[in-house]
């Protein structure tokens, strides 16, 4: 038997691996969402938590006005901005929009840009 010579990629070093930016968009969606399913456990607690009596409520009030309860609501906050915004997006594409290449990498940087918009927002609304 001869040997194949192999066309493969030696490297598989991620940090060197340039990837598109439909390919970031398609990450980050994933990640949002798995956030998301994991943030429901928190903000559910938190609503049971307000929702089970007056001093529930006002603890849960108490719990908001600290910086790191902020931030996380911020952070799950920003991971429904953004997982609305590339849900969108998808279902666009299942229209038959921005199916191409060149209408996917526009779509992807529309995608980031709007959410980055509207996290920010977010983040002063919060703040």
């Amino acid at each position: 038997m001869k040997a194949v010579k192999s066309q493969r990629p030696v490297n598989l070093d991620l940090r060197t691996i340039k990837l598109p930016v439909t390919a970031y968009t398609s990450i980050l969606h994933r990640i949002s969402g798995v956030v998301l399913f994991l943030g429901i456990v928190v903000l559910l607690s938190w609503l049971d938590k307000s929702l089970s009596s007056e001093e529930g409520f006002e603890q849960v009030k108490g719990y908001l006005a600290s910086p790191l309860v902020k931030l996380v609501a911020w952070g799950l906050v920003s991971a429904l901005l953004y997982h609305l915004v590339a849900g969108v997006r998808h279902l666009i594409m299942d229209m038959g929009i921005g199916e191409t290449l060149e209408g996917g990498t526009k779509g992807s940087k529309i995608v980031i840009g709007v959410s980055v918009a509207l996290i920010l927002l977010s983040g002063v609304w919060i703040w």
